[in-house]
C-alpha cells in the first residue's frame, strides 16, 4: 500500500454527541491535535442540549457498543454504575413482554447497563476530554468546508462563534470527520463542490413517542430491571419501555408505530401506558410519583445515505454516525453502530493508506457495520402494512420464521441467547438460520402453539 503522504497533525470533528466523542477518541491516536466543534454550549454535567431533544427519551446502548466503549474506556461500566447507572447482566435482568409471553430469563455473562443518555455522554465527554490532545470548542457553529483550489480535497471548514461577533473564520485541519447527526449538511456541501450527493434509502415508519420521568423506589421487586413491552406485528403496534436510571429515577417511553402515537395530556399518556400489555409497567406508573412534564418526539424515517456508492469523494473529509445512517430508535442501534464505526476508524487509520484511499475504504467498513442493524430495524418495520420504502427481497418469508424465534424465546433459553447475540450486533442474522437453531424454534413452537398460550396462562414473571 501507499504510505500515506500528508501529515497527521490536526484533525477537526464536527458534533459532539456520542458518534462525535467516539472519533475523538479514535483519532487521539493517530494526530497530534484533535478539536471538536459543536454547535451548543456544553456544560460539565448531565445536561440534554438544545440540539439533542431526542436524548430526553430512554435510551439502550447494545452490548456490542458497550464493550467497544469499555475498550476505549477501560472501567466504563463500573465508572456509570458509581454515577448511578443500572449494570447487570442482560438477560438475567430483562423483563420483555413480547409476543403474547415474558421472554424467559437466564444467565448469560452478557453485560447491560441503563442510564440516561445526558449520564453516558457526560462520563463519555469526560473521559474523552481528559486526554491532552484533544480539544472541544463549543457555540461554534460550522458554515462550510474549505477546499484547496481543484476542490479535490477539504483542508479545513469555517466557523462562526455563536453569541459573538458575525465574522468568519477557518479554522484549517488534515482530516475533517462530520459526526453532525441525522441533519449532516455534507450533502449539500458535496453539490456545491461540483461532487454527486450520496443515494439514500428512505424506509417511512411514522413512529412516535412520548416519555416521563418517576421516581424509583428501590425497593421495587422490578427496581433492577429494564423493563419492555413490544409488539406483535401487524395485530399490535405499541411499544413501551421502562428503564431504572441513576438518581433512583424511572425513565419511561411510550408510542407506537404508522402513527399510533403516544399523546402527551395526563389523561391520554395514562390511557396509553394502560393499553400495553405488559402488566408491570401499568403497575409502577400508577403508584409512582411523576418527575417530569410529559415530551414527545417523532420520527418519520429511517435514514441511510449510501456514501459508499460514491465515485468520487474529496480527500481529507468522512461522514460517520447518525450522518450515515439514522434507525428507528425504538431498536437501540444508533449509537452501537456509531460505536462500531469509530473502531472500523480505529482499525484504518492504523494502516496508513493514502489520501485517496482513506474515505473509500471507511465507507465501505461503515457500511458493513450498518448492513446488520439497517437489515434488522427495516425487516421489523415492514411487519407493519403502512411501512414504505426499499423492501428487502424475501422480508415476509424470514419475517415469519423470525416471528416463530419471538415465540420460542419465551421458552427456550439458548434460542434467548441466540435471539440476544443477535439484536445486540453480536452474532449475524444468519446464525438465527443455522440447522440446529431452526430445529430448536421448530420443536418449541410446536410444543407451546400461541393460538393455546394466552398472555394470561403465562407465569408470572418473578417465576421466570
Amino acid at each position: 500500500m501507499s504510505p500515506q503522504t500528508t501529515p497527521n497533525k490536526h484533525a477537526l470533528v464536527l458534533g459532539a454527541s456520542m458518534a462525535g466523542l467516539l472519533a475523538a477518541r479514535v483519532l487521539s491516536e493517530h494526530f497530534d491535535q484533535v478539536t471538536l466543534l459543536e454547535r451548543d454550549e456544553v456544560w460539565d454535567e448531565p445536561q440534554s442540549r438544545k440540539g439533542q431533544p431526542q436524548t430526553r427519551h430512554l435510551h439502550g446502548i447494545l452490548a456490542s457498543g458497550l464493550q467497544t466503549l469499555n475498550q476505549y474506556y477501560p472501567g466504563l461500566a463500573d465508572e456509570l454504575a458509581e454515577h448511578g447507572a443500572m449494570v447487570g447482566d442482560m438477560a438475567e435482568t430483562m423483563h420483555w413482554f413480547s409476543y403474547g409471553g415474558f421472554r424467559l430469563r437466564f444467565r448469560m455473562g452478557l453485560p447491560a447497563a441503563t442510564m440516561s443518555r445526558p449520564l453516558l455522554e457526560y462520563v463519555v465527554r469526560r473521559r474523552t476530554l481528559a486526554r491532552p490532545n484533544i480539544t472541544l470548542q463549543d457555540n461554534t457553529a460550522v458554515r462550510g468546508v474549505v477546499t484547496t483550489g481543484d476542490r479535490t480535497r477539504v483542508i479545513g471548514v469555517e466557523v462562526e462563534e455563536r453569541g459573538g461577533s458575525a465574522a468568519r473564520k477557518t479554522l484549517h485541519a488534515d482530516l475533517v470527520v462530520d459526526a453532525t447527526g441525522r441533519g449532516s449538511r455534507t450533502p449539500q456541501w458535496l453539490t456545491q463542490l461540483g461532487y454527486e450527493a450520496p443515494p439514500e434509502s428512505e424506509v417511512k415508519i411514522d413512529v412516535g413517542y412520548a416519555t416521563r420521568l418517576y421516581r424509583r423506589d428501590p425497593q421495587d421487586p422490578n427496581g433492577g430491571d429494564w423493563i419492555l413491552s413490544t409488539p406483535e406485528a401487524p395485530k399490535e403496534s405499541r411499544f413501551g419501555g421502562i428503564f431504572p436510571i441513576e438518581g433512583e429515577r424511572w425513565i419511561l417511553s411510550v408510542g407506537g408505530w404508522a402513527g399510533d402515537h403516544a399523546p402527551t395530556d395526563e389523561e391520554g399518556f395514562n390511557a396509553f401506558v394502560r393499553s400495553l400489555p405488559n402488566p408491570d409497567i401499568q403497575r409502577i406508573v400508577s403508584s409512582a410519583e411523576p418527575l417530569s412534564e410529559i415530551v414527545a418526539h417523532k420520527f418519520p424515517a429511517s435514514l441511510r445515505r449510501h456514501y459508499e456508492k460514491l465515485k468520487r469523494f474529496p480527500q481529507g473529509y468522512l461522514v460517520m454516525g447518525d450522518a450515515i445512517s439514522s434507525f428507528n430508535p425504538t431498536y437501540g442501534q444508533g449509537m452501537s453502530s456509531a460505536i462500531l464505526q469509530a473502531a472500523e476508524l480505529d482499525q484504518i487509520l492504523a494502516r496508513r493508506l493514502s489520501p485517496e484511499q482513506l474515505a473509500p475504504t471507511f465507507f465501505k467498513a461503515a457500511a458493513r457495520v450498518v448492513d446488520i442493524p439497517w437489515q434488522l430495524c427495516v425487516g421489523e418495520d415492514f411487519r407493519f402494512p403502512q411501512t414504505s420504502g426499499p423492501k428487502p427481497a424475501g422480508i415476509d418469508l424470514i419475517n415469519r420464521y423470525v416471528a416463530a424465534v419471538h415465540r420460542a424465546t419465551r421458552f427456550d433459553p439458548e434460542v434467548g441467547r441466540a435471539f440476544l447475540k443477535v439484536m445486540n450486533l453480536l452474532e449475524p442474522p444468519t446464525s438465527l438460520m443455522k440447522p440446529g437453531m431452526m430445529w430448536r424454534v421448530w420443536r418449541v413452537n410446536r410444543r407451546h402453539p400461541a393460538k393455546d398460550q394466552p398472555a394470561t396462562a403465562l407465569p408470572a414473571a418473578s417465576a421466570l
